[in-house]
């Protein structure tokens, strides 16, 4: 039975927007010693995806800069722009097209800080399937998380001429790769960073080894052309006409870029400080975490955290294209008013450049990272 998950999952995202952020909110609170407290909502559990902020904290960043943090988990129920719209946590990480989606249907939020300039979503299969282009989907059974994550592979279908909601069959995937390996899915949702190493942290039943990378093949929305922008900083619109709350973004925003620096140069300890926080997965997982986020985030040739338009344009334009299953788009029209805005980020830049630290990372080299089974 075909099972239309986008659809609903679209609407979950869209009705879960409820009273958006006023201007009469107040600014962060100040905290003992002259510190504001802030509140970070993450979009998932804490892994190695947000490296750059448990390190900022763990590491001092936002102390340097006045600012006492508290990092919110996210979770499956959990919408980090609406927690952001109603006022319960002062910036969000959240997807952009989810997060223009949520703004559409009236949550007041800004896009400061485009911390990951590239997206990691891949749609994997066995080798053995032959599924080598999203033309190849056709037919064939296609998981996806839903929630907005499914929103690059319906450009990819809708590119290859595939109508989602008849030439394939969408299945409800659960968070992992067990439908993938059980052969319940032809083609599965992964994240470079972390649903794709879930596969080589399996054992491959024919030889009683680890998978090897050859045992699959990825389609990577980067390659295929259609990407959007995934992980960005949001503020709440209304708030940023206030003097103090734009001073707090700087300050935020500051910390947080020297705490991606950090993980760039240093990913082994910033693993160390993911697994410390209670992340659900272990260690060999969290370094290639890690070391995978790092791609997404460097080199940031204009700077780390800058948002590029032409990037953006690609996202806005897809949003609009895109059809799901039920032939609706993700966005209905361009986005209006302060959707994003490079103001903050580019004072933020402007600081960390005198502090002397590196916002471009135009020599960084990933690692090499070994997976052990589980991911221990």
């Amino acid at each position: 039975m075909r099972t239309r998950i986008a659809v609903l999952a679209m609407a979950t995202l869209l009705l879960t927007v409820g009273a958006c952020g006023t201007a009469d909110q107040p600014a962060p609170s100040t905290g003992s010693g002259g510190t504001k407290s802030v509140k970070l909502q993450l979009q998932w559990f804490v892994q190695g995806q947000f490296a750059g902020y448990i390190a900022a904290a763990d590491r001092g960043f936002y102390q340097e800069q006045g600012l006492d943090v508290e990092i919110l988990e996210g979770g499956v129920d959990i919408v980090p722009q609406t927690v952001l719209a109603q006022g319960q946590a002062d910036f969000a990480i959240a997807w952009v097209p989810k997060a223009l989606a949520s703004r559409e249907q009236g949550a007041q939020i800004t896009n400061i800080g485009q911390i990951f300039q590239r997206s990691g979503t891949y749609q994997v299969s066995f080798a053995s399937s032959n599924i080598k282009s999203p033309a190849d989907l056709k037919g064939k059974k296609v998981g996806n998380w839903g929630f907005g994550n499914e929103f690059e592979l319906f450009a990819a279908m809708t590119k290859a001429g595939l109508d989602p909601g008849k030439d394939v069959t969408l299945v409800q995937q659960q968070f992992d790769m067990q439908g993938l390996l059980r052969h319940d899915i032809d083609a599965a949702q992964a994240m470079s960073y972390n649903e794709y190493a879930q596969l080589l942290e399996a054992k491959d039943p024919a030889t009683g080894q680890l998978f090897q990378p050859s045992a699959f093949s990825v389609l990577d929305w980067q390659t295929v052309g259609t990407s959007m922008l995934q992980d960005a900083v949001w503020a709440n619109t209304s708030k940023l006409s206030d003097p103090s709350y734009q001073d707090t973004a700087v300050k935020f925003l500051t910390a947080s870029i020297k705490g991606w620096a950090y993980c760039r140069d240093n990913p082994e300890a910033c693993r160390d400080l993911v697994v410390k926080r209670g992340s659900k997965l272990g260690a060999s997982h969290q370094l290639w975490q890690v070391n995978e986020v790092n791609k997404l985030v460097w080199p940031a040739t204009a700077g780390a955290g800058m948002i590029d338009e032409a990037a953006w344009k690609a996202t806005v334009d897809l949003s609009m294209t895109t059809k799901n299953a039920d032939g609706q788009t993700v966005l209905t029209k361009a986005p209006e008013g302060l959707a994003y805005t490079n103001d903050y980020v580019s004072k933020a830049l402007d600081t960390l450049k005198q502090q002397g630290v590196d916002v471009n990372g135009a020599s960084f080299t990933p690692k090499t990272v070994t997976l052990a089974e589980g991911g221990a």
